[in-house]
C-alpha cells in the first residue's frame, strides 16, 4: 500500500513499527511525544488521528497503547473490545462467529499450581481473535499497579500466549518460586530482571537460587468495563 505521508508522518509510522517489533505493543502517545521531542501527549494525537486518516493505521477509543498497523496484520495493538452485536444485526457471518476465541479467564493463581489449573479459571469470554498479532491462549486478570505507566491496570484482562522463552522488553508472564508477575522481562548476561512500569516498584533480581520460568509473552490487552 502506497501512502503520501509527511516526514514527521513517516518517522511516527516507524517508531511504531519499531515499538511492536521490538516489545509486541505499540507505543502510548507520551511515549512517542518523549521519543520526538514533543512538548506534550497532544502533539502526538493529532499525527496519530493523521495516519488514521490516511489509511496507515486504526485507533481504538479508550484504550492507551490502541493503535494497530493496517498494512502489516502481523503487529499487535493492545487493544480494548467493545460488547458484540449479534451475527444478524451487524451482517457477521456464522463462519465469522465461529472464528471467534473462547478464551479462559484466570484470576488468582495458587502458590506452585499452573495457571491455568481448573480451579484458576473464573470464566470464559468470547474474543474476536483479529484483535491480536497472535493467538492469546488466556485472559490473566492483572493485579496491582507496577505496570500502570504502559497503561497495565489493576483489573484488566492481558491475553497471554503461552512461551518459555522472551525477548529483552517483551511484557511476559512469569513465575518466581510461588508467585506469578506481570513484568517487562530484562536479561544482562546472565543475569535476568523483571521489570516493573511504576517508579514505586523495584526491579525483580532472578537469582540462581530463585525458582524461574517464563509462562507466556503478553500479546493484547482488554479493558473488562468496556465488554458491558
Amino acid at each position: 500500500m502506497s501512502l503520501k505521508l509527511t516526514a514527521r508522518q513517516q518517522e511516527i509510522l516507524n517508531l511504531i513499527k519499531a515499538a511492536v517489533e521490538r516489545t509486541g505493543f505499540p507505543p502510548t502517545r507520551a511515549e512517542i511525544a518523549t521519543a520526538l521531542g514533543f512538548k506534550s501527549p497532544n502533539a502526538a494525537e493529532d499525527h496519530l488521528r493523521a495516519l488514521a486518516r490516511k489509511g496507515a493505521i486504526t485507533l481504538t477509543a479508550g484504550a492507551s497503547r490502541g493503535i494497530r498497523l493496517v498494512d502489516e496484520p502481523d503487529n499487535t495493538a493492545m487493544t480494548s473490545p467493545t460488547t458484540r452485536s449479534s451475527p444478524s444485526s451487524t451482517g457477521v457471518s456464522l463462519a465469522d462467529s465461529l472464528r471467534q476465541l473462547l478464551l479462559p479467564v484466570v484470576g488468582k493463581v495458587a502458590a506452585g499450581s499452573p495457571i491455568l489449573a481448573t480451579e484458576h479459571i473464573h470464566r470464559e469470554l468470547t474474543i474476536d481473535p483479529s484483535l491480536f498479532e497472535q493467538q492469546p491462549d488466556y485472559l490473566l486478570t492483572v493485579k496491582g499497579q507496577s505496570m500502570q505507566n504502559i497503561g497495565i491496570m489493576d483489573g484488566d484482562l492481558l491475553a497471554v500466549k503461552r512461551s518459555h522463552e522472551a525477548r529483552n522488553g517483551q511484557v511476559v508472564v512469569a513465575r518466581i518460586d510461588d508467585e506469578v508477575t506481570v513484568k517487562r522481562f530484562n536479561r544482562k548476561g546472565r543475569t535476568i530482571e523483571l521489570l516493573p512500569e511504576n517508579d514505586e516498584f523495584s526491579p525483580i533480581i532472578v537469582t540462581n537460587e530463585n525458582d524461574f520460568a517464563i509462562e507466556g509473552i503478553a500479546v493484547g490487552l482488554i479493558r473488562p468495563h468496556n465488554l458491558h
